[in-house]
């Protein structure tokens, strides 16, 4: 009886695990979302080029600050065929009005150059199915043919950056 209900906690465990687990590659497709003046635009070069995005909630952006530090300071994710830039995940900073922090962004890309978007509606989220984003820094790449390739939530860990760095390589 104990080894029955051993391997059917097992097996339990294994599909709440697979049902949580994404399954990448898989195609997305190009979404509609706002420019920091909340004017309507999709995401740039989608098709054209590999994307890098993060996908950030107002109340992580310092989650992974080291990391972006150092992608900024390293260039180790820049390369002609691949475009970075940042998607602010509104809907889950019910705490920070939208004008806000549309606001603070737009004073921020004025000295560093960065392109960021604004999600006030989880409109990035549902249309790829990337599950919970709370409080979350999200870090996507997308093939210029489409698929969502590489999706990482939370702290990266040192693993998780190179992780990161050797899958980045073939889409630079």
């Amino acid at each position: 009886m104990k080894r029955k209900l051993t391997i059917l906690f097992a097996a339990l465990c294994l599909m709440t695990t697979a049902a949580w687990a994404q399954e990448l590659p898989k195609k997305v497709g190009n979404v509609d979302l706002f420019d920091l003046k909340n004017e309507p635009m999709k995401l740039p070069e989608f098709g054209k080029k590999n994307l890098m995005i993060f996908y950030i909630d107002p109340q992580a952006h310092k989650q992974n600050e080291d990391f972006t530090v150092e992608l900024e300071e390293s260039h180790r994710a820049e390369g002609e065929n691949l475009l970075g830039f940042g998607v602010i995940n509104l809907k889950d900073a019910p705490l920070f009005p939208n004008w806000l922090v549309r606001s603070i962004a737009r004073k921020r890309t004025k000295k560093n150059g960065a392109l960021v978007m604004a999600d006030p509606k989880h409109l990035l989220r549902d249309a790829w199915d990337l599950g919970d984003c709370n409080n979350l820094f999200v870090l996507l790449i997308v093939s210029k043919e489409g698929e969502l390739t590489y999706m990482h939530k939370g702290e990266l860990t040192e693993a998780d950056k190179e992780e990161f760095y050797r899958v980045i390589e073939k889409y630079k």
